[in-house]
């Protein structure tokens, strides 16, 4: 059973999310503020986090920057309806999926199930493996070296460069990719932007001038093989 902490200091909010999360057999701990979930996080360890931004003392944004320093626990933002620096905020340190409110909280339970199937160590389904210049990628441990070196991969910029990697040489939108590696029919094309960002960052030699994830104008980006 995974165990999924849900932050949020509106008690209403926690009471439904808690409440749907049960139902589909996670076990639920509760925090209504930064500090008390960063304790959680410390101790017990959940599987993942449903985090709020706006939350007192200790925002979102800084739970999510220390919990993203501390390791690759899955996190799941929520922000407020119109807040777009929020969710690139949150994105950019790390966060792995976000929702805006207001939000299906069965939406939510999908969310979570969808981002905890791909933290297991294996997946004895998904077999492949790719060398690419010094470059390694391995779906079934759900592994990157780069140079020998592990690579600390949130669990969709993992997805992504799995993809990527698997599918040389085509030039993919930002629309395609939201669909093929966040499952997504339709949602905010910052997300992948902001993760080609940070996927860049740590697998390339020089981010302003990528080698490996290259810009297709008016398009989208394409996985070039070394």
């Amino acid at each position: 059973m995974s165990t999924v902490l849900v932050v949020d200091d509106d008690p209403t909010v926690r009471e439904v999310v808690v409440s749907y999360l049960r139902a589909d057999g996670y076990a639920v701990v509760e925090a209504a503020d930064g500090e008390t979930a960063l304790a959680v996080v410390g101790g017990d360890r959940p599987d993942l986090v449903v985090l709020d931004v706006m939350l007192p003392g200790v925002d979102g944004l800084e739970v999510c920057r220390r919990i993203r320093a501390g390791g690759d626990l899955p996190v799941i933002m929520l922000t407020a309806l119109g807040e777009a620096m929020d969710r690139v905020a949150g994105l950019e340190l790390g966060a792995d999926d976000y929702l805006t409110k207001p939000f299906s909280p069965r939406e939510l339970v999908l969310r979570v199930g969808s981002v905890l199937r791909r933290t297991g160590e294996r997946d004895d389904h998904d077999t492949g493996h790719w060398l690419d210049g010094g470059l390694m990628v391995d779906a079934a441990s759900r592994r990157a070296e780069l140079d020998g070196v592990t690579l600390v991969l949130t669990v969709r910029e993992f997805d992504l460069l799995r993809f990527l990697v698997a599918n040389p040489g085509t030039a993919y939108t930002r629309v395609d990719l939201l669909e093929k590696v966040w499952g997504w029919s339709f949602g905010d094309q910052s997300t992948v932007t902001v993760h080609v960002r940070r996927l860049r960052e740590k697998i390339e030699l020089d981010p302003t001038a990528p080698r490996r994830i290259v810009t297709v104008w008016g398009i989208g980006y394409r996985w070039e093989a070394m």
